[in-house]
């Protein structure tokens, strides 16, 4: 059985049509678990009256303690080994936990699976947040994750399902100053998970204003290069050799200070801007790329401008150098 953890918090305009889309899932037994994490408006009085109708839908309290802990009330509630998540104003299609259950269950090594997302709606969608969902939809495969996890939270955190023994595993969802998805992310690839994501697009994500995602001071930068920097540093450390980072510019200098609190100092940067060339940044000198010799040490990318990052993978590719081996992606 799979058990939905639902938290939501005054979504009365929006908590049917998301738990109706759940109460037609196709080919699984499902049960859910909706969470209040201290509504003011109607939703509970909305949830209880759907409950009433479906013994699916179990109806929870948490008095207002925040998503982690509204999650882990409703973890120690949930029956099923599968855990699913979805939030009180998106809507799933049919298929989603039928399509991602039998994901999870082709690979016993994979701890989650999501599934691409559509953000809407329109008017909501900012520039940033449409290249944020084009990156994460192109990750489809365990390896696109693992490659691709110190740049941002790979997974869109609602449409997941979980192996409940990778999550207990790992201690399940932290509440601290962090943003609680990508924390469990982290830890899921640090104890030997794989993440991966169903091709299809298979939940409705949706935006309006003030969204903890953009609002919350867990989700400010500092916040999460915070929380990938131990995981980026045992990354790094298992590869055995010295850390270089490219990037010269802010992103890459507050990278290198987040590594340093984990023994890894950076022994050079690389950058192309001329004038930087020659100087040191953090007391390491900066140098061009064309002093790169593969195999020396860890090349860490941590280049803030858009498209940066894929310019610099081209051409480390181009050279040679195996990302995951000779370098590591991160922002």
């Amino acid at each position: 059985m799979i058990s939905v953890l639902l938290p939501y918090r005054d979504v009365a305009a929006t908590i049917d049509e998301a738990i109706d889309s759940l109460l037609a899932q196709r080919e699984v037994a499902l049960e859910i678990c909706a969470i209040d994490d201290g509504s003011r408006d109607d939703s509970a009085a909305r949830v209880a009256k759907l409950a009433a109708r479906h013994p699916a839908l179990v109806p929870l309290s948490s008095g207002g303690v925040g998503i982690a802990r509204a999650l882990e009330l409703g973890r120690a509630r949930a029956r099923g080994e599968w855990i699913a998540r979805m939030d009180g104003d998106d809507v799933a299609h049919p298929d989603r936990l039928r399509a991602t259950l039998a994901l999870v269950e082709s690979d016993p090594r994979l701890g989650a699976a999501g599934t691409r997302v559509e953000a809407f709606p329109e008017t909501a969608i900012g520039g940033g947040l449409r290249r944020y969902v084009a990156w994460q939809n192109s990750l489809l495969t365990p390896h696109d994750h693992a490659r691709q996890l110190f740049v941002e939270s790979p997974l869109c955190h609602p449409s997941v399902l979980l192996r409940a023994e990778a999550l207990a595993a790992v201690g399940g969802w932290r509440d601290g100053p962090f943003p609680e998805d990508y924390d469990l992310w982290l830890r899921l690839d640090a104890a030997g998970w794989r993440l991966a994501k169903h091709p299809d697009t298979l939940l409705r994500w949706r935006h309006r204003a003030g969204r903890s995602t953009f609002a919350d001071p867990r989700y400010a930068l500092d916040r999460l290069r915070e929380a990938k920097a131990p995981h980026l540093a045992r990354r790094v450390r298992a590869l055995g050799r010295p850390l270089a980072v490219w990037g010269a510019g802010q992103t890459g200098r507050r990278m290198a200070r987040a590594l340093e609190p984990f023994g890894l100092a950076a022994e050079q940067f690389i950058d192309i801007d001329p004038r930087k060339i020659g100087r040191r940044a953090r007391g390491a000198p900066i140098v061009e790329p064309g002093s790169l010799t593969r195999g020396r040490r860890t090349l860490v990318v941590a280049a803030g401008a858009i498209g940066a990052r894929d310019l610099i993978r081209a051409h480390l590719d181009s050279h040679g150098f195996v990302e995951g081996d000779d370098y590591l992606c991160a922002a």
